[in-house]
């Protein structure tokens, strides 16, 4: 059961998100080109623009849609439960492997981590269609280990990493904990980090 605290910040974040979405939306009715270029401003900060898989035709216009405000709202409730805070003890949440072994995630602690492409996966309904996403992404040769989050999600739950995130561990602690992506997801930061620790 939820506790008072958290029930009311629902409720907060759930009207601020519908007001938000309700002026959005207006603004992009009533003014479509202004709100065009306010959007691509937004995406030059993550660099998603440059991606060309990723035309504003594509997204630009989802924004401030009923389906945006369902994820928002997933987003913004789940990091309610965030745990994960630089300088303490990284939580040590359970991860299942390709071959359905449980384990835990500092069990896969390595000095680097780096993927050359982004790789689209639908969202998945069983453990069996994450198995079958690790297997695809062990294909593209990731230089890391991949892992899946068990079905009730504590990993992204206690790290906030809702849709994307970045975190850099050492010795069981996190050292870095990088903003919420899109807009605040920004790998430079993590690798001028790493290349000041070889």
């Amino acid at each position: 059961m939820l506790g008072i605290g958290v029930f009311l910040q629902k409720i907060l974040i759930l009207l601020h998100v519908t007001a938000c979405v309700v002026v959005g939306k207006t603004l992009l009715i009533l003014f479509p080109e202004a709100m065009k270029r306010y959007i691509l401003k937004l995406g030059e900060k993550s660099s998603m623009n440059n991606n060309p898989k990723f035309s504003y035709e594509n997204w630009g216009p989802t924004f401030f849609s009923f389906k945006y405000l369902l994820f928002v709202l997933k987003v913004r409730w789940k990091r309610l439960e965030d745990e994960a805070y630089e300088g303490h003890p990284a939580p040590n949440t359970p991860v299942v492997t390709s071959n359905g072994e449980v384990r835990q995630l500092l069990d896969f602690m390595q000095d680097g981590w780096a993927f050359k492409n982004n790789v689209v996966i639908k969202n998945h309904r069983s453990l069996d269609d994450r198995r079958a996403a690790a297997q695809f992404l062990q294909k593209k040769n990731p230089l890391c280990p991949v892992v899946l989050d068990p079905m009730e999600n504590p990993n992204s739950s206690k790290y906030a990493a809702l849709p994307e995130r970045l975190y850099l561990l050492q010795g069981g602690k996190i050292i870095y904990k990088g903003g919420v992506g899109p807009w605040n997801y920004h790998p430079p930061e993590i690798r001028a980090i790493l290349e000041k620790m070889k």
